[in-house]
C-alpha cells in the first residue's frame, strides 16, 4: 500500500471515530436539556445556557479529531 493511501485511510478512521463520541454526547446533552426544560420551564434560561456550554466542549473534541486527522494526512 502506498504512503498516501495509508495516510488517507488513517485520516478517515481518526476523524470518523473521533466524531462519533461528540455526536452522541451532543445528542444526549440536548435530549436531557429538553427533558429538564419540560419538567421545569422556569429554569429554562439556566438550562439552555449550560446546554450550550456542554455542546461547545463536546464540539471542541470533534474539532480536535479533525485537526489530528489533517496532521496525519499532510505530514
Amino acid at each position: 500500500m502506498e504512503t498516501e493511501a495509508a495516510k488517507s485511510i488513517a485520516m478517515a478512521l481518526v476523524v470518523g471515530l473521533g466524531v462519533i463520541g461528540p455526536g452522541l454526547g451532543i445528542g444526549l446533552i440536548v435530549g436531557r436539556a429538553l427533558e429538564a426544560m419540560g419538567r421545569n420551564p422556569e429554569a429554562s434560561g439556566k438550562i439552555q445556557a449550560m446546554m450550550f456550554v456542554g455542546i461547545a466542549f463536546a464540539e471542541a473534541l470533534a474539532i480536535f479529531a479533525l485537526v489530528v486527522g489533517f496532521i496525519i494526512k499532510y505530514t
